[in-house]
């Protein structure tokens, strides 16, 4: 232990000295060893929808049927949620048939959560659904949530099917676990190039990438709850007389239920984060007001669609967590099935007698324009406030921040050998893991030299480390704090559980205007955004900790800051190390949405392929990200894993 103590003092001496005497830059991968993997990739695209086809058709017009295939559930959405079903185009365009009106819409959001939990639950569902009316944002609400009603199945359909195949064939699942970690690392924006490509630039290619991205949670939710069914019941399964099929839709998906909704819920926000950033590439809705705003400047716009998308997906994490819950804990009631759906039978009447009501009174149909309220000229008058009376603070901050802080670790970074940074991580992963690790290290480190990418790599790095930094710093007192005190504890639970469901482009709105674009503004968004998982994770495993422990602390005569330091800490590190892991992959996921504001690291990469449709140069910066969250993942678990075993071994 003493010898690695004075490896590791050696190596961080090393880099100081390196980074104060040399040159940024000094000592970067050379253009001979880097090999022009965009350009392949590229090439293998182009090749893929000019050339490629399966017979008599061509890849291209598979790829556009299965967007036709896609898009009629989609339009169904649409045509329900939005649009009605109308005659002719443009300003003659007649309804013949109006979309569900807002007060059947809002009726079905109380109705689901009465029956997911409560009565309460179902008010504060229409509530909120109201405010999205009552502030102008219906339309734009409904639009993204036709999206998310037609993601969501296709999303947990096909998790749930590659799951079962994982389970009950080791070699799919083999194959499924690297190409998991690597879909749940790859950036979201990477997401949207290929697809772009593929199917073309509009709102179905938006919800085939939102289907990808949110598809892994499922998947390895299956995989947990299928092999937690408990044996006995299989064997009373295989006793019975069962098939395979069967044992599978009438025994293990059942007693699996509970577990699978948890995998529901987690498809429900992936899907709704994605489907705002897949307004880049025509998803509409109220990620596409956001970005908007966020091109304009348009303070008062941007603030109201980012609460518009706040309080959708505070009714869809709350439904989704109520479902999830309620799986499988109560009987079927018997009857007419319109005495067992009452709530669907009332669904139904009032969307039936709202629209035919609407034909006379279009105020039940669509909220009234000149009932709207809008706060745009408040959230503008409010920024505007504190920039007046405050910039002189805000801007001292952030000077001193960038000064004391960022520069000197950006030049820390941008002035490391690369070799030395290869050896740093390759000596890392042998120490924490054996040579698998430190061999995973140096190839994914070398894959980064490799790709031409290594400034914009150390930039994200720079940026990533010094959030990551100031996320942890606020986060693990907060959730020693929230661990100490039941009353401070539900207040920050509150305060983190909203923060978690915040899509990221709404973190963006409010830092723009209070300090312009750069990377300070970038800090500050992952910081928020990344926050979360310091919190809770700390207050988890300072909660864990056994009662006897700190009882008998408490009969040594220890105190409470000694039961902290000496006990419930030490204890909670591994949770802690997994909640670093986590605000780590968050922090990297984040840094490709700041590519809006300014940036110029790896997910700027991703931003410019994006806007101009570069596959390779997408994937590529994509792939060097995701390089980055497997490293860290792989080394802060190895670090985790030691932990306990070194707690374990001295319990």
């Amino acid at each position: 232990m003493m010898l690695w103590r004075g490896i590791w003092a050696l190596l961080a001496v090393a880099a100081l000295v390196l980074a104060v005497l040399l040159p940024e830059g000094w000592m970067w991968p050379a253009k001979e060893m880097q090999l022009p993997m965009a350009r392949w990739i590229s090439a293998g695209m182009k090749w893929l929808t000019d050339s490629a086809a399966i017979g008599p058709v061509s890849f291209k017009d598979l790829t556009r049927g299965f967007a036709a295939v896609v898009e009629a559930p989609y339009e169904a959405a649409r045509v329900l949620l939005v649009d009605g079903i109308t005659e002719g185009k443009g300003r003659r365009a007649a309804t013949i048939v109006p979309p569900l009106s807002w007060v059947a819409v809002t009726v079905a959001a109380v109705a689901l959560g009465h029956y997911a939990r409560d009565l309460m639950l179902g008010l504060l569902a229409g509530a909120l659904m109201i405010y999205l009316a009552v502030f102008g944002q219906w339309e734009s609400a409904m639009v993204t949530l036709a999206s998310i009603v037609i993601a969501v199945p296709m999303g947990v359909a096909g998790g749930l099917a590659l799951g079962i195949a994982g389970w009950r064939w080791k070699p799919v699942e083999r194959v499924l676990m690297p190409l998991l970690d690597l879909m749940q690392t790859i950036p979201t924006f990477a997401y949207l190039v290929p697809v772009l490509v593929l199917f073309g630039f509009g709102p179905v290619a938006a919800l085939l990438a939102t289907v990808i991205y949110a598809m892994p949670p499922m998947v390895r939710v299956t995989l947990v709850a299928l092999r937690a069914v408990p044996a006995e019941i299989m064997d009373f399964a295989a006793m019975a007389g069962c098939t395979p099929g069967q044992r599978m839709r009438k025994v293990m998906l059942p007693v699996a239920l509970p577990d699978l909704m948890v995998g529901v819920n987690q498809v429900i926000m992936l899907s709704l984060n994605m489907v705002i950033i897949a307004s880049m590439i025509g998803a509409g809705g109220l990620g596409a007001d956001v970005l908007e705003s966020l091109r304009r400047l348009n303070i008062g716009g941007g603030i109201e669609a980012g609460l518009a998308i706040t309080a959708l997906a505070v009714v869809l994490d709350r439904l989704g967590q109520a479902l999830a819950e309620r799986a499988g804990g109560r009987q079927a009631l018997q009857g007419p099935w319109w005495r067992r759906h009452p709530r669907l039978v009332l669904v139904l009447a009032v969307a039936l007698a709202t629209g035919l009501l609407g034909l006379v009174l279009p105020a039940v149909q669509d909220w009234p324009k000149g009932w709207t309220v809008t706060t745009k000229g408040f959230w503008s008058g409010l920024m505007e406030w504190i920039n007046v009376n405050y910039f002189d603070q805000l801007e001292t901050f952030r000077v001193w921040m960038l000064e004391h802080l960022m520069l000197p670790v950006k030049r820390f970074f941008f002035a490391l050998p690369w070799p030395f940074v290869l050896a740093v991580l390759a000596l890392a992963g042998w120490r924490l893991g054996g040579w698998r690790l430190s061999a995973l290290a140096a190839a994914l480190c070398l894959f980064v030299a490799v790709t031409g990418l290594w400034e914009q790599a150390m930039m994200t790095l720079y940026l990533c480390g010094i959030s990551v930094l100031v996320a942890m710093a606020i986060g693990v007192p907060l959730g020693i704090w929230a661990a100490s005190s039941p009353s401070a504890g539900r207040g920050i639970g509150g305060v983190v559980d909203t923060l978690q469901t915040l899509p990221s482009f709404v973190y963006l709105i409010p830092v723009v205007m209070l300090f312009r674009v750069g990377d300070f503004s970038a800090m500050v968004a992952v910081v928020l955004f990344a926050l979360v998982p310091a919190v809770k994770y700390t207050a988890h495993g300072l909660r864990s900790v056994p009662a006897e422990l700190i009882e008998a602390g408490v009969v040594s005569g220890a105190t409470r800051g000694q039961i902290l330091r000496k006990i419930r800490l030490p204890m909670a590190v591994p949770m802690i190390l997994l909640g670093l892991n986590q605000t780590i992959l968050l922090a990297l996921s984040m840094l490709v949405i700041t590519a809006l504001v300014g940036t110029r690291d790896l997910g700027q990469e991703v931003y410019i392929a994006l806007t101009k449709a570069d596959v390779g140069r997408g994937l590529v910066a994509g792939l060097s990200i995701a390089a980055i969250a497997i490293l860290a993942d792989r080394l802060i678990g190895a670090a985790a894993k030691g932990a306990r075993e070194r707690l374990e071994g001295a319990g």
